[in-house]
């Protein structure tokens, strides 16, 4: 029996597409900012962002479904006008 290789394509994929949501063992959920075959970048929802070598995180990580959460924006304050001196 002969083992094929796979095509180049298939190999160089990386297993988590950017903006994946994940599940990290220690992290808790989060979502892949980037993914190469040597390092994964997950933005953690408690947690920031951080780095990790794909290899040595992969055991800890598993897809999640739940959906991604909506980026918290500043609210836009109103400055308040200056009071005018009379």
């Amino acid at each position: 029996m002969k083992l094929e290789a796979l095509p180049p394509a298939m190999a160089n994929k990386p297993p988590f597409a950017s903006g994946a949501q994940i599940e990290h063992s220690k992290f808790g959920l989060g979502s892949v900012v980037s993914c190469t075959e040597e390092y994964i970048v997950i933005k953690f929802d408690d947690h920031g962002e951080k780095k990790f070598v794909l290899s040595i995180a992969l055991p800890a990580l598993k897809k999640s479904d739940r959906q991604p959460p909506v980026e918290k924006r500043r609210s836009a304050r109103k400055k308040a006008a200056p009071v005018a001196a009379q």
